[in-house]
């Protein structure tokens, strides 16, 4: 059972027409209803529920009571609600535990109501803007049986697993503590209502929800989309980086749930299924580029002698997080996911690929300045038979591991690495991951011929390396924090910068000189604007630095005679005599190996309107 509590200042209804056959008969009590201070429970009733019926009604009573009495309502209205799940019990049964369900929430002293089943009903309400207004839950019989204790652990560089007990945190530096004891401790956070500094820096970027959209999506102002596009160009460059043959794909976001591998690979994902109905057909909005990549390349014919090889597309992927946990670039509703699977013969041919893959990784995230902490969440038996390995996997991070043992069989993968930065709160924000998954390939029909003509099922790697363009933004911003905390100026890396040099003319003379070397610096590859507007030199100046411009010149008479600019450098917090060749050599050297792209907001500043 799925269900979505609304603590309602007021809901109300009216049954229109019938949506199923077996509708339920109306009444003059249940046609139409309006309640004021109600707490509004839709609920879906899946498959699974009718085969223990009486522990998932008592389960789901227990939990709405809970909810109930923290709020102090006295009124519940189960309003039926089949767009929660892709697994819908059938009516017969769904009708019997929604009935239940009153009943047993009507034993526990609530004034308890329920909107008829099987019919289109209109609605309005207005929704109480406090924490516990929104909630969602997901009931199974399951969750009356003790949920077994996870099992964690701790892996040396120097091969010793050590037991969480015995190892001493106070001794080790302060990121892995953090992870150990957030994540294996469950130590709860400080600083869990503190609001984040890098919210300040994604709003002076643009880079924000939309508020005319559903919750959890993103919008991208000017400067913010030149930030998004180079991540995404930047993202692939990584991909080709791995050295192996790599196919660019594009598909939809849109797949039909009455397919087997897509139904049962949405049935592993678990509840944040973002679906939609069209017809009599209902639809899951993916939530990363598996199914399209996966079933594209169910249809090639692949020969032993292609693998390994990958496959990448940048992905809208959509998952339907919970209102309370949305983050701004870190958990959305709505994101960028660049995805690579890479398809292998085996698992030792993986395990092979998956070394290069995460010492990239790596390399990206030590690129920002930055290190990460590792959960590698693995089976027993991955790690007895494949312990050198796992070793050489720590070896190469140079630092413990914190690993969680899963139950054997549950996941289609055997290991599963999330690599996590720690933030400004002290809080563990995966960003990159990759796994090694033996179950798809078969699930999906996805084969290659070997060397003796028989076909076999590939091992494949699933891996998105600087994380989701969203989270790799996070990143950068984060650090911006930690620059500022360290009394350095915060600022993102030059390749990243929107704008990469301001022109600023002493006099309207000097403009078309400023325009001469924006158009020199753009020849170039890089983004240089000019800050044409009537506003005093030192009023420009500080504009430029707030918006954190990396190279910031004053261009007067002395300027053009002499040749050289009298550069601002951000980073060094100096000004320097640069010629236009100097600083473009600057520039090439800051912005090696990294994406470049035009600038895509017009040249003067004074042309441009106040989107900030």
């Amino acid at each position: 059972m799925r269900i979505l509590l609304i603590h309602a200042e007021y809901f109300g209804y009216e049954a229109r027409q019938k949506a199923l056959n077996k509708a339920e008969e109306l009444t003059e009590k249940n046609r139409a209803l309006r309640l004021e201070n109600v707490l509004v429970v839709f609920t879906s009733v899946e498959q699974i529920d009718g085969e223990a019926l009486e522990k998932t009604v008592n389960k789901a009573a227990e939990e709405i009571q809970k909810i109930a009495k923290q709020l102090g309502i006295e009124k519940i209205l189960v309003y039926p609600y089949a767009h929660l799940s892709p697994t819908l019990a059938s009516p017969d049964v769904a009708l019997e535990v929604l009935r239940k369900l009153e009943e047993k929430l009507a034993s526990l002293d609530f004034k308890v109501y329920r909107a008829p089943f099987g019919w289109y009903k209109r609605f309005e309400m207005r929704c109480h803007g406090h924490p516990l207004a929104e909630l969602s839950r997901r009931i199974t019989a399951e969750d009356l049986e003790k949920k077994p204790t996870e099992e964690y652990a701790i892996l040396t560089p120097e091969g010793t697993l050590h037991s969480l007990e015995e190892y001493h945190l106070e001794k080790v530096p302060k990121d892995f503590r953090i992870l150990v004891e957030k994540e294996a401790l469950k130590k709860p956070s400080t600083e869990a209502q503190a609001k984040p500094k890098y919210l300040e820096y994604c709003k002076k970027f643009g880079i924000e929800w939309e508020p005319m959209s559903d919750v959890g999506h993103m919008r991208y102002g000017p400067e913010a989309t030149i930030i998004l596009n180079l991540v995404s160009q930047y993202a692939w460059d990584c991909v080709k980086s791995i050295g192996i043959p790599v196919f660019e794909v594009k598909g939809t976001n849109t797949f039909d749930l009455s397919h087997k591998p897509i139904k049962q690979h949405a049935e592993l994902f678990g509840d944040r299924l973002y679906t939609l109905k069209v017809g009599d057909k209902k639809f899951v909005l993916r939530y990363a580029a598996c199914h399209q990549q996966f079933a594209m390349i169910k249809d090639w014919v692949i020969s032993y002698r292609n693998l390994p090889f990958g496959e990448y597309e940048l992905a809208d992927s959509y998952r339907l997080e919970h209102p309370g946990e949305l983050l701004l670039c870190f958990r959305m509703r709505k994101f960028y996911m660049p995805d690579f699977h890479v398809f292998t013969r085996d698992v030792e041919e993986a395990k092979k690929v998956s070394l290069k893959i995460h010492e990239k990784i790596y390399e990206e995230i030590r690129k920002l300045g930055r290190d990460y902490v590792s959960i590698y969440n693995i089976t027993k038996s991955f790690l007895e038979e494949n312990k050198d390995y796992v070793l050489e996997l720590v070896r190469r991070e140079g630092k413990p591991v914190l690993l969680h043992f899963v139950p054997e069989g549950k996941y289609y993968w055997v290991i599963n690495i999330e690599y996590n930065i720690i933030d400004q709160l002290d809080r563990p924000r995966e960003i990159g991951t990759f796994q090694i998954d033996i179950g798809n390939a078969k699930r999906f029909g996805i084969t290659y011929t070997d060397e003796k003509g028989e076909k076999k099922y590939p091992v494949i790697i699933h891996t998105a390396i600087i994380g989701s363009v969203e989270r790799y933004i996070y990143a950068v911003l984060d650090t911006a924090v930690a620059m500022e905390r360290e009394g350095r100026p915060p600022m993102l890396p030059v390749w990243l910068s929107p704008i990469q040099v301001r022109l600023i003319p002493v006099g309207e003379e000097h403009i078309e000189k400023c325009l001469e070397i924006a158009a020199a610096l753009s020849k170039r590859g890089f983004r240089a604007d000019v800050d044409d507007r009537k506003e005093s030199i030192s009023k420009r100046i500080r504009d430029a630095e707030t918006h954190w411009i990396p190279y910031i010149a004053v261009i007067g008479d002395r300027e053009v005679k002499e040749g050289k600019l009298s550069v601002r450098i951000r980073e060094e917090g100096r000004v320097e005599k640069l010629s236009v060749e100097d600083l473009i050599e600057v520039l090439e050297e800051k912005t090696k190996g990294y994406p470049r792209r035009e600038l895509t907001l017009p040249i003067l500043v004074s042309k441009r309107p106040g989107y900030r």
